[in-house]
């Protein structure tokens, strides 16, 4: 792994909580404070924003568009959408405790799907730093755990497709040797039309109110322009994330900015904050140092196993070497798919 990747992933990890952090506080204060609450149709123009701004990316030669498979791009670009879709209806069918714990189970089921489809093998060591991670969160964030049938389902659906969604994009990018601009310019028209055309549905039966009624004052607008552009930045950086690292880190990131936002919320939005909040936390950034600590280690473990001498390589004749699923694999950033 040269000093260069590692900048960038830093790079990537850094822009990821910043433009995060930045576009939850924009949004609630759009949604909360402006009453803007058709939280669906806003990720679909945050998705338009995003292909345009790329657009004219590329049009002004800052990357080369690269042909993806039309098939491909469409069914990934749908399935992206349609887990977004799936997120905002569990959040407005099942209680906020319930929704967090939706959160949650994506790092259990995406490193199941890793093992079972991908055989990719997560050491012990790393599992129990996230089992540390998760803990903390469900300490600091989930409070009520209001079971629904409808809910419960909602909530089934998109732990799956945002596990496969994010599996994906780290895939699509290291098997079809495309960049995260590339892949994110190619997929975001077809994320962005399913949310559109379905959007305005799903806030009114989630809202009772329709987006085309409101009222678009000066300040809702401003502010809606403010999140797009915010949201280029995040639609970026999670492409980004996932194809240089993987989607379980991701994840753990996502996590990391929740922590961020509850912190923000009661120091700059005066939110309630009790000593639970403070402890969960504080394990769960336990638990991400342990994470960091355990993937940096075995990360190196794994460069200086590439790095054998010559001398110390296996005898072709007298000890053959035997493909496996994922030897071609072993020397990428990750093992799937993020996103």
């Amino acid at each position: 792994m040269t000093a260069g990747f590692q900048l960038g992933v830093i790079g990537s990890l850094t822009l990821s909580v910043a433009s995060s952090v930045a576009i939850v506080i924009c949004n609630k204060a759009l949604i909360s404070t402006l009453g803007f609450p058709f939280a669906t149709t806003l990720t679909s123009w945050h998705l338009m924003v995003t292909f345009f701004t790329l657009h004219v990316a590329q049009r002004m030669r800052f990357f080369e568009p690269k042909a993806i498979d039309g098939q491909t791009v469409i069914l990934f670009g749908f399935l992206n959408g349609t887990s977004i879709g799936l997120l905002n209806l569990s959040l407005g069918f099942n209680s906020i405790g319930f929704y967090q714990m939706t959160k949650l189970a994506i790092i259990p089921f995406t490193v199941l799907l890793e093992t079972i489809f991908l055989k990719k093998r997560f050491s012990e060591t790393i599992k129990f730093s996230l089992l540390v991670l998760l803990l903390g969160v469900g300490i600091a964030s989930v409070t009520d755990l209001k079971l629904n049938l409808l809910g419960s389902v909602l909530s089934g659906l998109a732990i799956a497709t945002t596990c496969v969604g994010q599996i994906l994009t780290n895939t699509i990018q290291r098997k079809l040797k495309v960049s995260s601009t590339q892949l994110l310019y190619q997929s975001a028209p077809y994320q962005a039309a399913i949310l559109f055309a379905t959007g305005p549905f799903v806030d009114q039966l989630l809202t009772n109110r329709s987006v085309f009624a409101h009222k678009y004052t000066f300040p809702v607008v401003a502010f809606i322009i403010l999140s797009c552009l915010i949201a280029v930045s995040v639609n970026f950086s999670t492409f980004l994330v996932i194809g240089t690292t993987s989607p379980v880190t991701y994840q753990v990131l996502g996590h990391l900015k929740t922590c961020l936002v509850l912190s923000f919320g009661y120091t700059l939005l005066h939110d309630p904050f009790t000593m639970r909040n403070i402890l969960g936390i504080l394990v769960a950034i336990f638990g991400m140092a342990l994470y960091s600590y355990f993937s940096v280690r075995e990360g190196k473990k794994k460069a200086a196993g590439d790095a054998l001498p010559v001398s110390q390589m296996p005898d072709k004749e007298t000890e053959p070497l035997v493909a496996t699923k994922d030897s071609s694999d072993a020397k990428k950033a990750n093992g799937v798919a993020q996103d």
